[in-house]
């Protein structure tokens, strides 16, 4: 049997959470490293042909670039949606840690409508596009030759909790949710993470405590009619999640 000395983390999301910030802190750690090419994303848990080619097709195709690090870092924000993405993941890597980001969903869901607009993928503008995912109606088509999930699930994709469970209970003892509230405001934050990784946290490069691979142009304002409608809407996934996580959220 091939030995695999080196431990996996699996940075699985959530999309426009402040991922590819935490991904750029840890793997400027001299043990941990991120997967090559870091775009595209490598997405294998979101595949059942790739995930069952196992796990040493994994590492030749994403870490052979490894060296001795210790800690081998998959970030794909696509894993958090994917209901199979946990029991794929197990099958082929045993009990990877697994690092989920999350923020205030109402400040995600405008993240994730500029990205969508600066990647020319959404012509609507955001009161319109939040609206119409809000409502539930007829979903906007995409194209899943282009992006891995929907780049219109502006609404959807912040309740958290639809998604955590089923990591949460495949591995129980090695998932740590982080928030990027806290994340900015205290060093301290991902330092903890990195010892719980089980690295030296001393070695934890100082990070810029601001947003990496923020979208471009001015900030959208929204109408306080719909941020109204957008909190209603989260309060319930919003409790829930703090429930599960048996602590209280920093929004």
């Amino acid at each position: 049997m091939t030995e695999h000395p080196a431990r996996h983390v699996l940075l699985v999301g959530a999309q426009r959470c402040g991922t590819t910030y935490v991904g750029a802190a840890l793997d400027a750690h001299p043990d941990i490293t991120l997967a090559r090419p870091s775009r595209p994303e490598p997405k294998v848990f979101c595949n059942a042909d790739l995930a069952a080619r196992g796990h040493s097709s994994y590492d030749a195709t994403w870490f052979a670039h490894a060296g001795d690090a210790r800690l081998l870092l998959d970030k794909s924000t696509s894993y958090l949606e994917d209901p199979e993405a946990p029991a794929r993941a197990a099958a082929a890597l045993g009990t990877p840690h697994v690092v989920v980001v999350l923020r205030d969903p109402v400040q995600r869901a405008l993240s994730n409508w500029r990205f969508s607009t600066d990647h020319g993928l959404e012509t609507r503008d955001v009161e319109e596009a939040l609206r119409a995912d809000l409502e539930r109606g007829p979903r906007q088509p995409w194209d899943p030759g282009t992006t891995s999930v929907s780049p219109f699930a502006y609404v959807r994709r912040g309740r958290y909790v639809d998604h955590l469970p089923s990591w949460m209970s495949t591995f129980p003892d090695t998932t740590h949710v982080l928030f990027l509230e806290e994340l900015l405001a205290d060093p301290a934050v991902l330092t903890g993470l990195v010892g719980a990784l089980g690295v030296d946290p001393a070695l934890t490069p100082e990070s810029a405590h601001e947003p990496v691979n923020e979208s471009s142009g001015s900030r959208p304002v929204l109408g306080e009619a719909l941020r109204g409608t957008l909190e209603e809407y989260f309060e319930p996934g919003n409790a829930a999640l703090a429930d599960l996580l048996g602590r209280k959220l920093p929004w």
